[in-house]
């Protein structure tokens, strides 16, 4: 259930970003839908690792670096699924930092509703 919520929240958030910032660009909706499960999977598995593996930068950023780290997994899902062009570096900024700002909203959301 709680997977599910997060991946519909997920193409959501894709297509607000599709249709807001200049840069980002989706051939289809089918492509959109492909997106949101490639960047699901990286979430779920390259994020992760990278956040374990730069937890001295993060914690001499107190934090801000996961920011970064957002930035570079918007960016490899959007290299790895055919359909999705983020053209600007500016492109694959504000689509980072919008999926982090809905992913920390929503996981306030969830610890404090426990909907799952």
């Amino acid at each position: 259930m709680l997977l599910l919520f997060r991946f519909w929240l997920t193409l959501l958030v894709v297509m607000v970003i599709w249709n807001t910032i200049p840069g980002f660009a989706i051939n289809n909706m089918y492509e959109a839908f492909l997106f949101a499960i490639i960047l699901s999977a990286v979430n779920s598995i390259v994020r992760p690792v990278l956040v374990f593996l730069t937890l001295p930068i993060t914690i001499l950023t107190l934090g801000l670096f996961t920011l970064v780290i957002n930035v570079f997994t918007f960016w490899l899902a959007g290299e790895i699924s055919y359909g999705v062009h983020i053209e600007t570096f500016s492109a694959a900024f504000w689509g980072g930092l919008i999926m982090w700002i809905t992913g920390f909203i929503t996981n306030r959301y969830i610890w404090h509703v426990n909907i799952y």
